[in-house]
């Protein structure tokens, strides 16, 4: 049996084949159709189409968005990629497949591979939190993504700045950013690297690349260090309820802010004062399998 990925982005689509181990066997990339929704279908058919001929089989087929799929009403809520959005993606690729497809949230599929490799066996509980564009949150229990009543589960970017967030940032001159879900202050438009980079050039005065500001921070700019010790405090704030909620064993970033290495020394440091007294603070760590977390998390939707 062939287990098929894909990566659902806003600006490319990623199939990956994988056997039942995990092991990748083909990738294929494409750019996301922002055109037209029958477009985007016709993509991703293609996608499937093509591994099927190379395999001489048909693959499953597990997707991961950037949003997730009512549970309810079918509709899927991806406000990222608007040709896709509030429309019926499972019913409609299954009618063109002739397959079963199953869909998750894409930061569910990280925590589902973080969880499903060997070395990750003994974390029961797994958070994973995505800090790329957006940022989002992911659950895995017992080997199984957690995804809630409706699919909403672990929409940790869309909890609001609180209390302490307010306090670090300035009561009058805190940054008030309007999210793309039509709320204020979502953590999405603040812990994301589009968070990142918005909040530096409003807290420092430069337009700067999160690229060029990890390595000003590193050239120790006195200005960008004093931004991303505030950056690591907004974090620990966020993070802290979370483990508050869920008590995780792990919690595994992905994105791509999570290949700023200092996230791994600076924040264990910080959640502690946020936490209830004698929480321990879990294991935090580097997606394994970086790019390849979310097309792999996607295949693993159909292993037992």
């Amino acid at each position: 049996m062939v287990y098929y990925g894909l990566d659902i982005g806003g600006t490319k689509i990623e199939l990956a084949a994988f056997n039942e181990k995990l092991e990748k066997l083909h990738s294929e990339r494409v750019p996301t159709p922002q055109t037209s929704y029958e477009d985007w279908l016709r993509t991703v058919e293609t996608l499937v189409r093509n591994a099927d001929a190379k395999f001489g089989e048909y693959g499953t087929v597990g997707l991961g968005v950037p949003g997730f799929v009512n549970h309810k009403t079918g509709l899927a809520e991806i406000a990222n990629i608007a040709v896709v959005h509030g429309n019926k993606i499972i019913q409609d690729l299954e009618a063109r497949l002739g397959r079963e497809v199953r869909v998750e949230n894409d930061a569910n599929c990280l925590a589902l591979s973080e969880a499903w490799d060997e070395s990750n066996l003994q974390y029961s509980t797994v958070l994973g939190l995505i800090i790329g564009t957006g940022f989002g949150g992911g659950i895995v229990l017992n080997g199984k993504a957690h995804s809630g009543q409706i699919g909403m589960a672990g929409e940790v970017g869309h909890i609001q700045l609180n209390y302490h967030a307010l306090k670090l940032l300035g009561w009058d001159k805190a940054p008030i950013y309007k999210c793309g879900c039509g709320n204020m202050a979502c953590l999405d438009s603040y812990i994301s690297g589009r968070g990142f980079e918005m909040l530096y050039n409003d807290l420092v005065g430069e337009k700067v690349d999160a690229k060029n500001i990890i390595q000003r921070f590193y050239d120790k700019d006195e200005k960008t260090v004093e931004f991303v010790e505030k950056y690591i405090e907004l974090m620990a704030i966020s993070v802290a309820n979370y483990i508050t909620v869920l008590d995780p064993d792990m919690i595994v970033f992905g994105g791509g802010l999570s290949n700023f290495d200092y996230i791994y020394e600076a924040l264990p440091k910080a959640l502690p004062k946020y936490l209830l007294r004698n929480t321990e603070v879990p294991v935090i760590k580097k997606a394994i399998h970086g790019d390849s977390s979310g097309v792999r998390g996607a295949a693993a939707l159909f292993l037992k």
